[in-house]
């Protein structure tokens, strides 16, 4: 059985810049955990991709993850696991990793035409933003939908209470 044809979404950080010159444009840009996926993520993430033809995701890569501070366990699931669940998602076109404490250098090797971040940033503090505009792009927030955390569902998993 061949693999799944999604899994040509993921693309080493070293190749990203090439791949998405092929998407179409705009190019959205996002990143993140995305430790456990849940509804908030795929709204989120389909909201961003209407904003252009083409979503480009970076997540963090275990190493970055851990350095945010969401838990000595956490990401509870690996970046590779992460970035095959990424790529299954249809809003997703291009799914690659960052090291760094924030996706900053990566957005200045890609320049993609549209930086989204979730409605907890304020966009005019960060320096991604600076960076985007710099070069013409455009950035902005796209509010949470209320009631969904990676880390409320992990801690109501540990308590052993419903989720719903």
């Amino acid at each position: 059985m061949k693999p799944p044809s999604f899994l040509n979404k993921i693309v080493n950080r070293n190749d990203a810049a090439a791949r998405m010159a092929a998407l179409p444009r705009p190019v959205v840009f996002t990143n993140g955990v995305f430790d456990v996926l849940h509804c908030g993520h795929a709204t989120y993430l389909a909201q961003a991709r209407q904003l252009g033809a083409s979503l480009v995701v970076a997540l963090n890569t275990d190493a970055s993850a851990r350095r945010l501070g969401k838990g000595p366990d956490r990401p509870l699931n690996p970046q590779d696991d992460r970035a095959v669940l990424m790529a299954a998602l249809e809003s997703s076109s291009l799914v690659t990793w960052f090291d760094e404490d924030t996706p900053l250098e990566l957005i200045a090797e890609l320049k993609p035409d549209v930086l989204v971040k979730g409605g907890d940033y304020d966009m005019d503090t960060l320096a991604e933003t600076a960076v985007v505009k710099a070069y013409g792009g455009r950035t902005l927030a796209i509010p949470f939908v209320e009631g969904y955390s990676t880390t409320a569902l992990v801690q109501k998993i540990r308590a052993g209470t419903s989720a719903g």
